[in-house]
């Protein structure tokens, strides 16, 4: 009776979410939902409430809810590298994401790639950027497909359908809603998960408390053979893998497709300060729940067969009441649910916009263009399901890593180029191609441990690597060898007088707001409907 009356809770609740993000479509009677600037960026005009809850939904995701806690419950403190990567990407989204949304807002950008193209004057480059975002986005997709299977194998849902069934749900609503269905379910979301932040503090407090938590835990730790777990990281070899994966995380998060997306909703450049200085906030929730990986240790929780994904959700099945458990699940399947779309839009845009609009359709209409994204983020989401059937990692986390080597290599042409335009755009391909070949080499090259010291995967196991007798975050060393070649490839083409790109951006870009003359937006949806007709970003066409 009591699985009965969890899953019927869990069933309910995601059959209302399901119906939310389907109708998201109609909010605010959008003047027309089949453009790429009402379905892909919604209108660029949210304001601070929403662009709050969907940044938090996209960037605080099942990855915060069901992954950190499984990496802290399976190797312990490695698991906190998630906390202070998040704390640093908020003074660095808060300089870096307010010039990216100026300038794309002055020239009509909707994706990373555009912007590298018109910085550097070339079309390959922008189509590199945005090839490489896609890549990096299926293997993030991924983290929350899996996290969204284990809350279904929590209730009982077993086999691989219902991760088909994940990707069927997240479809219906992208496919007809565009971005305005994360930003609706992000609302719902933060009210769920509100609740189960609550619920989770009080099971603590009635089962001895944290120090009792971490006293059975370190007593797990201490009783395995292997000597990287542990509540302190394993001496200084620990600490580098633990401070480089810091360092390339928070390098990373925000140079996702899927992350600009989010800012370039937002409807001037106030909206965007306010929500970067206030993501700390997050970080404590997310800090609470690596710790109940701990708690969870403590209380004995097992994980169905063996993915450590359903750590945490079998701890709320465990030991909270029915009707609790369900809303806690419902919540995780929401939080995996709401990033998994936005990134596949965000994938979808970049191949509209950097490939199908650059080189196949260039005078593709705005119908076409969301056409093409609405088809294309379905083709993203099966290659997402690829990575999870492929890959198989240890832990879900690890896909975020890998996927965060290959979205580091667009860091010279996106996060630089938003600073300077020095580099040449032929050595920025090279570097992009040579950090992405050294990067996938040594991911290829790392086994994936077994019990006892056994192997039980050859390839791609895992995203540390070892130089020079010190473990690192692969991402750092293949975005070094990128940098390398881009700053020598720069200064070998200048001192031979190759021909840079013509630079279509200018300086005063960069600090354009909402009240410039050449920034066109919608009115705030929040506020009710325009009271004229609503502007339409400039197409900017570069050469090659």
């Amino acid at each position: 009776m009591n699985g009965g009356v969890e899953s019927a809770v869990f069933v309910g609740l995601m059959i209302a979410m399901l119906l939310l993000g389907v109708g998201a479509a109609r909010w605010r009677r959008p003047r027309d939902i089949h453009s790429l600037e009402e379905w892909g960026v919604g209108g660029r005009a949210f304001g601070n409430w929403t662009t709050w809850f969907l940044l938090g939904g996209s960037m605080y995701s099942a990855y915060t809810f069901v992954a950190v806690p499984a990496l802290t419950y399976g190797v312990g403190a490695m698991g906190f590298f998630a906390i202070p990567f998040a704390t640093l990407t908020t003074p660095l989204s808060f300089i870096f994401t307010t010039r990216a949304w100026s300038v794309a807002h002055r020239h009509g950008f909707v994706t990373p790639g555009e912007f590298a193209a018109a910085r550097f004057g070339s079309r390959g480059l922008g189509a590199a950027v945005a090839l490489t975002g896609i890549a990096a986005t299926m293997p993030y997709i991924a983290v929350q497909l899996s996290a969204l299977r284990a809350v279904l194998q929590t209730v009982g849902m077993r086999g691989e359908w219902p991760l088909l069934a994940a990707v069927t749900v997240v479809a219906l609503c992208t496919f007809r809603s565009g971005l305005r269905a994360p930003a609706l379910l992000s609302i719902a979301k933060d009210v769920l998960l509100g609740w189960v932040v609550v619920a989770a503090l009080l099971i603590v407090a009635m089962n001895g408390g944290w120090g009792e938590s971490f006293r059975r835990a370190g007593a797990h730790f201490a009783a395995t053979p292997s000597p990287s777990d542990g509540l302190l990281l394993g001496g200084s070899a620990g600490q580098s893998a633990y401070l480089t994966m810091v360092i390339g995380s928070a390098l990373s998060i925000f140079v996702y497709p899927h992350a600009l997306t989010t800012m370039l909703a937002a409807k001037d450049r106030s909206t965007v300060q306010r929500n970067t200085a206030a993501l700390p906030i997050y970080c404590l929730v997310l800090g609470l729940m690596g710790m109940l990986g701990f708690f969870a240790l403590s209380q004995g929780v097992l994980p169905v067969g063996h993915d450590l994904n359903t750590v945490m959700p079998q701890l709320f099945h465990a030991l909270f009441p029915p009707w609790s458990s369900g809303i806690a699940l419902a919540a995780f399947g929401i939080a995996a649910l709401i990033p998994a779309a936005v990134m596949s839009i965000a994938a979808a845009n970049a191949f509209t916009r950097s490939i199908y609009r650059a080189y196949l359709r260039p005078g593709a209409a705005p119908a076409e263009e969301a056409r093409v994204s609405r088809w294309t983020s379905l083709v993203v989401k099966v290659g997402a399901v690829g990575c999870i059937l492929l890959l198989d990692p240890a832990f879900s986390v690890d896909l975020q890593l890998i996927g965060g080597v290959i979205i580091l290599q667009t860091i010279p042409a996106g996060f630089v180029g938003l600073v300077t335009g020095w580099f040449h755009r032929l050595a920025l391909i090279a570097g992009l191609v040579v950090g992405l070949g050294a990067g996938l080499v040594m991911l290829y090259r790392i086994p994936q441990p077994g019990p006892g010291g056994t192997i039980a995967k050859a390839h791609f196991g895992g995203s540390i690597t070892t130089i020079a007798g010190w473990p690192v975050y692969v991402g750092i060393v293949a975005l070094a060898v990128n940098l390398m070649v881009a700053v020598l490839g720069t200064m070998l083409l200048r001192a031979a007088r190759v021909r840079p790109g013509r630079d279509h951006t200018r300086p005063e870009d960069y600090d354009a707001d909402a009240d410039d003359p050449m920034v066109k937006r919608l009115e705030n949806l929040l506020d009710g409907l325009p009271s004229s007709p609503a502007g339409v970003h400039a197409v900017h066409r570069y050469p090659r």
